[in-house]
């Protein structure tokens, strides 16, 4: 009997390891090229505990870039599931020997959200697999975590979000503004 809903959580599924797989990508990347200036031998934090030298840190963080890269083209489910779980399992180990060894560079909260969302992506297996249902449950809760805990600690912060006036600040200080931000700025409170 075929469970109502399956196909929706098969493309949920296709566009979540996707998207995860590009977020990793860019991850692995940035470890790529810079871990060794901030944690390699000669670096601004050296993690000589941790690892026994600068190569395998650059090879973990490129095998990460292949790895993702097949997640992305969809390689890693042309083959069985045990495949697709493997490679989804060694993003895992990859990206959090890199936290664990990444000191206050790898200290944030997006890291461990990083790697959780990657240690639920093992479990949902190839598109030869319908996802799981105990699976997607966990999903969920993170994304309820997320969404919850971001509307939390804009409450508990600046008295700005209390009286709802934080938007007339924002667009002046965003970090990285975007290309409409200037008529964000001039609409009226």
């Amino acid at each position: 009997m075929r469970w109502i809903g399956s196909e929706t959580f098969r493309l949920t599924r296709l566009l979540y390891q996707r998207c995860l797989a590009v977020i990793l990508l860019v991850a692995f990347l940035n470890a790529a090229f810079e871990f060794k200036p901030l944690l390699g031998e000669h670096g601004l934090l050296p993690v000589p505990l941790f690892a026994p030298n600068d190569a395998a840190f650059t090879i973990a963080a490129w095998l990460g870039v292949l790895l993702a890269c097949l997640a992305i083209t969809g390689l890693s489910d042309r083959f069985r599931t045990w495949f697709s779980m493997l490679v989804w399992a060694a993003l895992w180990v990859l990206y959090l020997s890199s936290v664990n060894g990444g000191q206050i560079f790898y200290g944030f909260g997006w890291e461990s959200i990083l790697l959780e969302a990657t240690f639920y992506a093992i479990f949902l297996g190839s598109r030869r697999a319908s996802p799981q249902t105990v699976v997607i449950w966990p999903l969920r809760w993170l994304l309820f975590r997320l969404m919850f805990g971001a509307g939390l600690i804009k409450r508990r912060g600046d008295p700005c979000w209390h009286d709802l006036t934080c938007l007339n600040y924002y667009y002046e200080t965003q970090p990285i503004p975007g290309p409409l931000i200037w008529f964000f700025h001039w609409v009226p409170g």
